[in-house]
């Protein structure tokens, strides 16, 4: 297995480790308001939350941004809290074609949980002579894998919504409810004061 390789799977299970399951109920509350014919938008997001993700993990393992990673703990649960409880205030994307919130929250959130594995990639990188392949390597898996993610979320949501029956807005308001209640014990867990 080549260097890329290794490090690209490495970003695809960092997205899907259920040990750290943190991203992907960010990634859920991002989407939670959408459906699959929102492919467009919903590619917008999952890559704003990518280029967040990648500036922060590059800044951070390069040693030029130092943030006490207890306080990033904290963070990465509470941007996810956000993210639902705006859901819950708003459970339709708009109909515009301007920045929505979620565009916004999406790149910004991405850049305090970039922080929250720059530890670790940092110790791996170490021995690397470049860090830029291993660096571009990892940020693409991480990219594959929220996609991986969002696709089934959206499938599910399509399934319930289309097939099922079950009215959009409340679907929304379901799942966010159960992000936002997930990520406030997640809140309390890493409690920073």
């Amino acid at each position: 297995m080549s260097q890329f390789q290794a490090y690209f799977q490495l970003g695809i299970e960092h997205i899907l480790d259920l040990r750290g399951f943190d991203h992907i109920l960010f990634v859920i509350a991002l989407c939670a308001i959408y459906l699959l014919r929102d492919w467009k938008k919903i590619l917008v997001l999952v890559t704003a939350f990518t280029i967040g993700h990648s500036i922060t993990l590059a800044l951070a393992t390069l040693k030029i941004v130092s943030i006490n990673s207890n306080l990033i703990e904290f963070l990465i649960p509470v941007t996810i809290a956000i993210t639902a409880f705006f859901n819950i205030l708003k459970p339709r994307p708009s109909s515009g074609n301007g920045i929505q919130a979620n565009y916004i929250f999406a790149l910004f959130f991405g850049l305090i949980h970039g922080l929250g594995f720059s530890n670790y990639l940092r110790s791996l990188l170490g021995r690397e002579s470049s860090i830029w392949e291993p660096l571009l390597a990892f940020n693409l898996g991480l990219e594959v894998g929220q996609l991986a993610i969002v696709g089934i979320f959206i499938i599910v949501s399509s399934i319930s919504i289309g097939i099922l029956g079950a009215n959009r807005k409340e679907w929304a308001l379901i799942i966010s409810s159960i992000v936002l209640g997930m990520s406030i014990m997640m809140i309390i867990d890493a409690a920073y004061w």
